[in-house]
């Protein structure tokens, strides 16, 4: 079912029951008991790109339904992308998919910047005392203003007179932080941190730092996983791996369980 900003793709077991079916079918199945993720995806292309539809190819045979948001300036959503406004995106979709699950656990999947999206989300959540069911972040950085610098497009321009400065007043202006670092010591949720080795977008390095900042502030230490895919998957194809699937779902039902 695609709506402007939203495209669900049911359980590949259900995708015949699904057909022709009406917002209210698509409603009412998210309480079918098969879990739900919304995934939040990174800053390049949209909902659309061949990797993001790869993944929710793997996650529908593996039993979830997914809810793939497009925030608001990409894809088919209107309106200016900031912090802010992608944050309230993902609060929205969390919050209207927990109120057609019945008891059925909804998870936050971010991706690169919708890792950022999703630990922004999730402690507004914790802040309303309704933590998220559980949290995946794949390829996440510490912040933005970090990740940004280290850009490897961007590093070449780093001693470049007043580069430094020019750029983080610009974030500065805009906004932009998505403090994963921060996020990240007010969460309770169970979190599984996923990064590639050969990552060269976000280096594997901001996800280890990431997982010790939460590791250390969680108090139930068992809620808080990473796991390091080898050499191949780089920053977008951990989706390729053959090991994805039984590593979420097994975090997942001993979280749920």
């Amino acid at each position: 079912m695609v709506d402007r900003n939203l495209r669900h793709t049911v359980p590949s077991c259900r995708e015949l029951d699904a057909k022709g079916k009406d917002r209210c079918w698509y409603e009412a199945a998210l309480r079918d008991g098969n879990p739900i993720i919304v995934y939040l995806h990174g800053s390049a292309e949209n909902r659309a790109a061949s990797h993001r539809l790869k993944l929710v190819k793997v996650l529908s045979d593996g039993g979830f339904h997914v809810l793939s948001v497009d925030y608001r300036g990409f894809g088919d959503s209107t309106g200016k992308p900031t912090e802010e406004g992608l944050t309230t995106d993902a609060i929205r979709v969390y919050e209207w998919t927990k109120a057609r699950s019945g008891i059925t656990p909804v998870c936050l999947w971010g991706h690169s910047l919708g890792t950022g999206v999703a630990t922004n989300a999730a402690k507004v959540l914790e802040e309303k005392g309704c933590p998220a069911d559980a949290i995946v972040l794949e390829a996440p950085f510490t912040n933005m203003w970090v990740a940004s610098i280290n850009y490897p497009l961007l590093k070449i321009y780093r001693n470049v007179p007043g580069f430094l400065r020019t750029f983080m007043d610009a974030l500065r202006k805009d906004k932009i932080v998505f403090p994963n670092d921060e996020n990240v010591k007010f969460l309770s949720s169970p979190l599984l941190i996923l990064h590639g080795e050969d990552d060269r977008t976000v280096p594997l390095e901001y996800g280890k730092k990431l997982y010790e900042i939460a590791h250390n502030a969680y108090r139930n230490k068992e809620r808080v996983k990473m796991v390091i895919f080898p050499p191949g998957f780089q920053h977008n194809l951990i989706c390729k791996s053959p090991t994805l699937l039984v590593t979420v779902r097994d975090f997942l039902s001993k979280q749920w369980s």
